[in-house]
């Protein structure tokens, strides 16, 4: 049964296994005949089945919820000790559920559109209660509701997913004999979440523990032959992974398919022409694909054969009078990609997706995608991947003036696809999973934003009422400035039908708490829509406390709120709630580990709730996530220095000098001097001296930029001993630094006005007299000697003067006592300075 297992996860049998099937027990039994119905893609007829039609089928009805009838009659089928062996029961149940989810998907995913009815196979009994098709409608999606996260309104047949999530996840336990069930029942989270508003808590628990349960199986990935279905077992964790922020385990899972297929997989330059005016060849981005020594994958009869051309959706040329179709190489032989199959194209598209995910959108991003693009769709070969990768080129090609009338096309096409009959279920279902194809109505979405981007106002907002998603109708009457159509629309569908998602909408556009409570009441207060917009109010209105009350309720729904974490780490710190602000941002870091912001915020809840050495720690995350942030770098050197990580606080000054050019803080470089001159020890321990050099160079950068303080340039003389040290070179510097610092404070304003600065300057000039005299004693050049001891007698002098002009009493013509010491030592010094100047020249 394994291998037939294995052949249903890929979708086909091969021509060897379905000659080996035919003769085996399976195909005779009736879970082979519901086998053949799935491999032929004729899903709708598993439930005409007449073991099925028995399943479903009860004497009475009691039951009054659909999906409790439905699980009661399942699990008593599993539990029936009839002649058809537990087994077959297992494998029955099983297949159910499979073929439900297959025909869900082509419901809503790749079309054409199912024609089941529920009174086909469900006992009429059950349905008469629902006087409408409607209200058994949205009696069926209230069962799907996750976490207080409503579902599409117009998902298409959701009893096919509820069947399926009650046998794939409500009977597990009975269906031990399957050995793919958890694979799956992973199949089924990741259809599931896509019809959720936010990412469910609930869903992605499941995924992890199915995803390790496959991973720990064994048996499912032995032989050669199973590098298909191991490459096809990555993607599908990767996509799931991707979706939930686990941006690192999901990029691990696609170099792990990437690795199987031994493709090698590089952008590169290539000489090539890209107008059709070009002359000359010019440096082009593409897409080198190589497989690694030449090397073909084994058993190719296991890989989905390619669906003919005619089935594929149109893949429209440019048609631009300028601009050509596809690059143009110089040399094409040698970038030719080889014959690609199935999965080799998955995993570029993996790649793809994953390069798009990990980095920011600008143009360069843009171009190394359409390089991608470009690559997959030279070889059309399954629909999904070419359903994917022209989704990916009409998003990329909407900004272009030139390029836009073809995503428009292209767009309409994939719309319609849908729709077509022409091409089989089975054809679009190969590789389906490995490729992320987004549900119908999301590609409508995408052509209604189209539309409104190019000013087809009223097209679009046709569109968005078709597909009733009234907040995107409504941001569209909103832009158009029409606030009071907007408000118009949801009171309309209020009248038809009051659910919990309009009141929202009606709450955003009036800007009014009564209906989010409005709402919030009619959800049976399980809507965490409603706290986060009510939330959301409150916190624009700033009313934090209010604002913190909603959200944490609306986390307790549904945990899985990235945005609202960090709204409510923000609300906490403007209510100075550190530790709750601690706890909002450690989920949000949790959730997506690349979100410098909350990394950085978290580190500030840190720091006020006196714990550095997390803050530090912290900062450090958010500087991997972003390295071009300079309030993260500026927060991160204050941190380490504050902690005495002297090395890091000196790399983020320079860091800090590479973001914003005059950057400085005296107080840092302050403690960072004093540190290294004390020989203060630094957090591990080790004595700070050693950094002098790396301290010398930083100061020589900062007054290079900043050459106005003369705060930093006591602290360089500070860092060469002031003078006070025996080394020559030492002492010069300090008497430049010295120098330069006195010049700084004497061109600033007033400070010949007040005594306490005239003192600071005197007390600064006196002391460079002192450094001139240690200095002049070790030139060997006595005109220089002579030059530097003018200089400083000179600058003496004039401060003499200075202060005995302006702070002299009138009546006694004596300089004030609270100066006169200063100028007491300063006359005494100039004498001192002359006296050697006259030695000096009496030896020359």
């Amino acid at each position: 049964m394994l291998a037939l297992e294995r052949s249903l996860l890929r979708g086909f049998l091969s021509a060897a296994e379905s000659l080996e099937w035919k003769q085996g027990e399976v195909a005779a039994a009736e879970s082979g005949l519901l086998l053949q119905l799935i491999f032929d893609g004729k899903y709708e007829a598993i439930f005409s089945n007449s073991a099925i039609q028995n399943v479903f089928t009860a004497p009475s009805v009691t039951e009054e919820n659909i999906d409790g009838y439905l699980e009661k009659q399942i699990l008593a089928y599993l539990d029936c000790s009839a002649e058809v062996d537990n087994v077959e029961r297992q494998r029955l149940m099983f297949l159910l559920g499979v073929g439900s989810l297959q025909l869900f998907v082509q419901s809503n995913w790749t079309g054409p559109p199912v024609q089941l009815k529920l009174q086909d196979f469900l006992p009429p009994a059950l349905l008469q209660k629902f006087c409408e098709p409607k209200m058994l409608h949205a009696a069926i999606l209230k069962m799907l509701v996750l976490d207080g996260e409503s579902v599409y309104t117009l998902t298409s047949h959701p009893i096919l997913l509820l069947i399926a999530r009650i046998i794939l996840v409500n009977s597990r336990h009975k269906l031990a004999s399957l050995q793919t069930l958890s694979w799956w029942t992973l199949r089924y989270v990741n259809i599931h979440q896509q019809l959720l508003e936010e990412r469910s808590s609930e869903l992605f628990t499941l995924a992890q523990t199915c995803i390790k349960q496959v991973t720990e199986a064994e048996t499912l990935f032995t032989g050669g032959e199973s590098w298909h279905l191991e490459v096809q077992f990555h993607l599908e964790c990767a996509y799931t992974l991707l979706y939930y922020y686990e941006y690192k385990k999901a990029k691990q899972c696609f170099n792990t398919a990437k690795d199987i297929t031994k493709l090698q997989i590089n952008l590169t330059g290539a000489l090539g022409k890209r107008t059709r005016f070009q002359e000359k060849y010019v440096a082009q981005l593409i897409l080198d694909v190589q497989r690694t020594d030449e090397f073909l994958l084994p058993h190719s009869e296991l890989s989905p054969a390619p669906t003919p051309l005619e089935n594929l959706t149109m893949n429209y040329d440019l048609n631009d009078d300028t601009v050509l179709n596809e690059i143009k190489l110089a040399d094409a032989d040698q970038y030719q990609v080889p014959d690609l199959c199935a999965e080799e194209l998955a995993v570029i598209l993996g790649i793809c997706i994953d390069f798009q995910k990990n980095n920011p959108i600008h143009k360069l991003t843009e171009e190394e995608l359409l390089a991608f693009t470009s690559c997959l769709l030279s070889q059309p070969k399954f629909w999904a991947i070419q359903t994917s990768a022209l989704l990916l080129r009409t998003k990329l090609e909407k900004g272009s003036t030139r390029r836009m009338e073809r995503a428009m096309k292209q767009t309409q096409a994939l719309a319609d696809q849908f729709q077509d009959a022409n091409t089989s279920v089975s054809e679009r279902m190969k590789i389906f999973y490995c490729c992320q194809v987004p549900p119908h109505w999301a590609i409508q979405r995408q052509l209604a934003s189209l539309l409104f981007e190019l000013g087809c106002t009223s097209s679009a907002l046709q569109i968005f009422e078709e597909l009733e998603m009234w907040e995107d109708a409504v941001i569209c009457y909103e832009r158009a400035g029409q606030h009071g159509k907007a408000e118009e629309i949801l009171r309309r569908e209020l009248e038809k039908k009051e659910t919990p998602g309009l009141y929202c909408l009606l709450g955003d556009v009036l800007k009014d708490h009564q209906y989010y409570d409005k709402a919030w009441e009619l959800s049976g207060h399980r809507s965490a829509r409603a706290q986060r917009s009510k939330g959301l109010l409150h916190l624009r209105n700033r009313e934090f406390r209010e604002c913190v009350e909603c959200f944490e309720r609306s986390v307790q729904i549904n945990p899985m709120q990235l945005g609202v974490w960090f709204s409510l780490g923000c609300a906490y710190i403007a209510l100075e709630g550190y530790e709750g602000a601690a706890k909002a941002f450690q989920r949000c870091v949790t959730l997506e580990p690349d979100n410098a912001e909350a990394w950085n915020n978290l580190s500030t809840a840190y720091i006020r709730l006196k714990q550095k050495i997390k803050a530090f720690r912290t900062l450090q995350e958010a500087l991997k996530c972003n390295y071009e942030h300079w309030q993260i770098w500026e927060n991160y050197l204050l941190t380490s220095t504050d902690i005495g990580e002297f090395s890091e606080a000196i790399k983020a000054y320079h860091r800090l000098m590479d973001l914003r050019e005059k950057y400085k803080d005296t107080q840092v470089l302050a403690i960072l001097v004093r540190a290294v001159v004390d020989g203060m020890a630094d957090r591990t321990g080790e004595v700070a001296s050693g950094l002098k050099g790396k301290l010398q160079e930083l100061l020589g950068r900062v007054t290079s930029r900043v050459t106005n303080d003369g705060d930093i340039w006591r602290l360089y003389a500070r860092l060469y001993g002031n003078g006070q040290n025996d080394s020559g070179e030492d002492i010069e510097k300090s008497l430049q630094c010295l120098t330069k610092a006195h010049k700084c404070e004497i061109q600033s304003s007033d400070w010949e006005k007040d005594v306490s600065s005239f003192k600071e300057v005197v007390k600064g000039a006196i002391e460079i007299a002192h450094v001139t005299i240690k200095c002049s004693k070790n030139k060997s050049n006595h005109q220089e000697a002579l030059q530097i001891l003018s200089s400083a007698r000179l600058n003496l002098r004039g401060l003499s003067s200075k202060a005995k002009q302006l702070f002299v009493d009138v009546t006694s013509n004596e300089v004030h006592s609270e100066i006169a010491d200063e100028v007491t030592t300063m006359d005494n010094m100039i004498a001192k300075l002359q006296e050697l100047s006259n030695q000096l020249r009496n030896q020359c």
